[in-house]
């Protein structure tokens, strides 16, 4: 089967970027012939450049549709502007699926975030008139998001019940968690299928090679230094301020992790604890100041190394670009506090690398992942925001509690490892390649 995942942008760090390129190893696996359709110039097949959604065009007509109606003289105008665009995307769409003789499409997010208007318009378009099979493989929805919650005009009401997504062509619907699925259900009567993040379970291990042996060296750290992962993006919903805050209670209880550590080490008083931050900024800058006033008062210190961070290994006129996986290799342990995940693709990550994790139990973790039992280093359930509605800050106890247990661990040679290899087996049980396979193969059987 010829089969396209098309997306507003591919080949990118975000989570939906990610899954694309697993479900394009897994269909190809089991022997479809796979594309790419995006608005990214340079990576995947084809570009449809309307699409891109790093574009003024795009950005206008989100701003237009959920903050202001500032770049048209009125409703009509912004409608035939969105049409216009429509029928751009929709001819070049066709011309492709001719082209490409696809057989099956797979819009990530095209129908559910509600962003790129003219966008879902041209694939349901094209979808319905030629008959295609379909997988609406639906990330995030609009209503998950303030910032998409309060449409500008009637105009883009309609959009939103009509496209976002559309009941009127024959569809599977795919979410990433239960708490999705249940909320589809209620609002739109849309039935769906749980399909979670996977990860590759049965790739080599990420170790110390010859390419990234330098780079504890390159941050300037020492060999016995403890390294504190937080390996997200940067952005609000990741909660990176309890991560410096859970850093700031283990420097102030240092003395429990002096002498021999889980691997061999010797921490002393003259080594360091740092955070380790190798991800990229997806926010303004007031954000970004914030964290750095909680890093000073904790007196953490935080190494900002996304400079040197590429989605692949790179030398260029002799200067090297380190993946992200060889940020997990230095690590010793990973915070991953976030507040709202749609599913948690770092969660896997720090699970294959073998690390211990200090999790956030976020709503989808509770739902989706907690009662498979893996065992983390827990930060609770509880937070609150704080500064005008902004940031979060959880119980003092609970990250005491974390850091107690977190100290054991990394204290504890035959703890840490019964804790990490117990988290490997279980994700290579639930959520590798081969999970994804059986039900993606399952999927495609009943496509109507």
């Amino acid at each position: 089967m010829n089969i396209a995942l098309a997306h507003f942008r591919v080949g990118e760090t975000d989570g939906v970027s990610l899954e694309m390129e697993k479900w394009r190893k897994v269909l190809e696996r089991i022997g479809h012939r796979v594309i790419f359709i995006s608005g990214t110039r340079n990576y995947g097949e084809i570009c449809i450049p309307e699409m891109d959604l790093h574009s003024e065009l795009f950005e206008k007509h989100k701003r237009n549709s959920y903050e202001k109606l500032a770049d048209y003289e009125s409703e009509g105008d912004f409608k035939r502007d969105i049409l216009k665009y429509a029928d751009i995307i929709e001819k070049k769409l066709d011309e492709v699926v001719e082209r490409e003789k696809i057989d099956l499409i797979i819009p990530n997010n095209i129908f559910s975030l509600g962003v790129g208007l003219p966008i879902a318009i041209a694939f349901h378009r094209v979808i319905k008139r030629k008959g295609l099979k379909v997988i609406g493989h639906h990330h995030d929805f609009y209503w998950e998001r303030e910032n998409l919650s309060h449409p500008t005009c009637d105009f883009v009401r309609e959009c939103l019940d009509k496209y976002f997504p559309p009941l009127d062509i024959p569809m599977v619907h795919v979410v990433i968690n239960k708490i999705a699925q249940k909320e589809l259900k209620k609002r739109k009567g849309v039935d769906s299928v749980v399909v979670p993040n996977v990860f590759d379970f049965e790739q080599p291990l990420w170790v110390y090679d010859d390419f990234n042996k330098d780079l504890r060296e390159r941050v300037g750290l020492s060999a016995n230094d403890i390294v504190v992962l937080q390996a997200t993006r940067v952005t609000e919903r990741k909660a990176i301020e309890i991560s410096i805050e859970f850093v700031g209670e283990l420097q102030r209880r240092r003395e429990k992790l002096h002498g021999i550590l889980y691997d061999g080490r010797n921490f002393s008083k003259d080594d360091r604890i740092v955070l380790l931050m190798p991800g990229l900024i997806e926010t303004g800058n007031e954000y970004v100041e914030f964290l750095k006033g909680v890093a000073k008062h904790e007196r953490v210190e935080v190494l900002w190394i996304n400079s040197l961070i590429n989605a692949k290994r790179s030398t260029k006129d002799g200067e090297k670009r380190y993946s992200l996986w060889d940020t997990y290799v230095v690590s010793d342990i990973i915070t991953y506090p976030s507040v709202i995940e749609g599913w948690g693709n770092q969660f896997l990550e720090g699970i294959f690398a073998k690390k211990p994790l200090v999790v956030f139990e976020y709503p989808v973790y509770k739902t989706d992942i907690k009662d498979l039992g893996f065992e983390v280093i827990s930060l609770g359930d509880v937070f609150e925001t704080r500064i005008n509605g902004k940031y979060v800050s959880i119980p003092k106890e609970a990250i005491i509690k974390a850091v107690e247990k977190a100290i054991s661990v990394l204290k504890d040679e035959k703890a840490y490892k019964e804790m990490v290899e117990k988290n490997f087996e279980l994700g290579k049980k639930y959520f590798s390649y081969r999970t994804l396979e059986r039900i993606l193969s399952d999927i495609i059987k009943n496509v109507p």
